[in-house]
């Protein structure tokens, strides 16, 4: 039995519960966050509002607090949003955590101290040099993992050693693994998918929708390979598995879906989904300013037209 503490109690969060509970693992849970989530995970029925879902009665939610970094675990899962990556690096510095770290998060920042576009793990690796950072990545939509459908997911690590250990902890008959050594690769994939699978939800019909998905993965490798990844990792889990799932359904398809009736960003954002995050919006005006100083866009035109559309506010046209 393994001692897990998930940081993060959001739908991914606490899916990532199921097949550990279900390992015979101690799983702790905890939400730094968001009251809602707070309220459903330390509920006496933990039905999560997210996932629509009873979680397990076995799955310890902890108030989120410094003692939580005191005691003693055999991973540390992260699986808060982007923008709490820089306060979990913190803590981790903070409290000299010595526990290995898997990360489920998706995301590239860009820094603008060395004008250089970061994944996620290289974000806690500037605070925490010999922190041992493994990412999960893939097609996992996290309503279905809580219902343990059948779902593959790839870990990355530089020492695939640790990736296959990790994978023995957490992996069941419903929660397939597979391994990477590239770590960036996976990483750069998991993240710019959101932005293709918008591209490819605007095509609006299989034939104009299925060219822009073979652009998009030729676009992907390029960017993977400029970024320093491997291109070969487009064509993994992390890439077009994960893009096949974002394009077939979900809030930046269905974004690009409005585009590409001629709505601007602004129009539909306001009009059809006030209320809903989309990750590929919020990673375009990240990563845009390295990408138009950085990038040819001749190379990859449909990632120029996407960030015209949403800085510029103009129509997506391809």
């Amino acid at each position: 039995m393994k001692r897990i503490l998930i940081i993060g109690g959001g739908a991914m969060g606490s899916a990532f519960s199921v097949p550990c509970i279900d390992n015979n693992h101690k799983v702790f849970i905890t939400e730094p966050y968001s009251q809602r989530f707070i309220k459903n995970l330390s509920s006496k029925n933990k039905f999560h509002s997210g996932l629509k879902i009873n979680l397990s009665k076995k799955l310890i939610f902890k108030k989120y607090s410094k003692e939580l970094f005191l005691e003693k675990y055999d991973l540390i899962v992260v699986a808060l949003s982007l923008t709490g990556m820089d306060f979990i690096a913190k803590q981790l510095k903070k409290f000299k955590v010595k526990s290995p770290i898997l990360v489920l998060t998706k995301g590239l920042k860009y820094d603008k101290q060395n004008k250089h576009i970061i994944t996620i793990s290289q974000t806690l690796l500037k605070s925490i040099p010999k922190l041992n950072i493994s990412v999960l990545k893939g097609p996992c939509l996290a309503r279905e993992l809580a219902r343990k459908c059948q779902t593959s997911v790839i870990i990355a690590n530089k020492n695939i050693k640790i990736a296959k250990l990790l994978g023995k902890i957490i992996s069941t008959k419903y929660y397939l693994i597979e391994y990477s050594k590239d770590v960036v690769g996976v990483e750069i994939c998991s993240a710019i998918k959101n932005i293709y699978s918008m591209i490819i939800g605007s095509g609006l019909r299989l034939n104009k929708s299925s060219s822009l998905f073979q652009k998009s993965l030729s676009e992907m490798k390029y960017i993977t390979k400029q970024l320093n990844g491997k291109e070969d990792t487009v064509l993994t889990l992390a890439g077009v598995g994960d893009l096949y799932v974002s394009a077939a359904g979900g809030r930046n398809s269905k974004m690009g879906n409005y585009l590409g009736q001629g709505f601007t960003f602004k129009s539909a954002k306001k009009n059809f989904m006030a209320n809903d995050t989309v990750e590929g919006e919020q990673l375009v005006r990240e990563i845009a300013p390295y990408i138009l100083k950085k990038f040819n866009s001749k190379k990859i035109p449909l990632m120029f037209q996407m960030i015209r559309a949403i800085l510029k506010n103009k129509k997506f046209i391809i």
